[in-house]
Parts: structure tokens; C-alpha cells; sequence
């Protein structure tokens, strides 16, 4: 069901040719720009920053514990959620959803890679398996 959910996001944010054909295993690699703060997995622990297990389609600020930025928290109150395009934006420069947000991190600037690298997160459910 989640991969069919999965799919259903990703098909719906496809706006250009980048979202065509995503790559899990370049998404991987394109995941090492990420893995200073970032974890992913069953294993996944807070870093600087949440893990990232069930990230696609997840309520912002869901990880329970960490300290999230205002920003974060006021998009959660907002009901916002964490889908394909929101995550498109945030990776690609997490300013402009966040302003005053922690992640201190220049972005994505290639939208293959952002396809990608959501193709490579969105095989990951909350609880780290895949």
C-alpha cells in the first residue's frame, strides 16, 4: 500500500522530466550529502538532525523527541505534510520553507538528484525497514 501511495505522489509532482525515471541507487548516493546530520534505517538515531525513516508522506516535525526549529513547528501545527513536492522544495533550499529553521544545509540544485534522492527515502517506513 505504501508503495502504492509512494507512487501515486510521485506521479502527481511529476512536473518535468527529472521525475521520469527516479534512481534508488543513485538516490543512495546523493543520501551521502545528507548523512552528516541525517539517518536513515532501522538502526537510525537522532544526529544533528531527526532520522529520516517515513519521511514521504510523514506530518512535519512527527519524530517524536527531537528538538525541532519553530519553523518546523509551526508548519505542523499547520497540518503540513511532508510530500513529494514539499520534500522537492525543502531539499532543493530549505530556507524557503524555513527561514529560520536549523538545517543548515545549501540544497539540492539538480532535480534529478531530488528525484532521486525522495525515490531513495520514500522506500523507507517509519520503523526503518523497507
Amino acid at each position: 500500500m505504501r508503495t502504492l501511495f509512494v507512487s501515486a505522489l510521485l506521479l502527481a509532482a511529476a512536473t518535468g522530466s527529472a521525475y521520469a525515471d527516479p534512481d534508488v541507487a543513485k538516490g543512495e548516493t546523493v543520501f551521502k550529502k545528507c548523512m552528516a546530520c541525517h539517518a536513515i534505517g532501522p538502526d537510525a538515531k537522532v544526529k544533528v538532525g531527526p532520522p529520516l525513516n517515513g519521511i514521504v508522506g510523514a506530518k512535519w516535525a512527527h519524530f517524536e523527541g527531537y528538538a525541532y526549529s519553530q519553523d518546523i513547528k509551526d508548519g505542523a501545527a499547520a497540518g503540513k505534510v511532508w510530500d513529494v513536492a514539499t520534500l522537492n522544495d525543502y531539499i532543493e533550499n530549505p530556507k524557503h520553507l524555513a527561514p529560520k529553521g536549523k538545517m543548515a544545509f545549501a540544497g539540492v540544485k539538480s532535480e534529478s538528484e531530488r528525484a532521486d534522492l525522495i525515490a531513495f527515502l520514500a522506500q523507507f517506513k517509519p520503523d526503518g525497514s523497507k
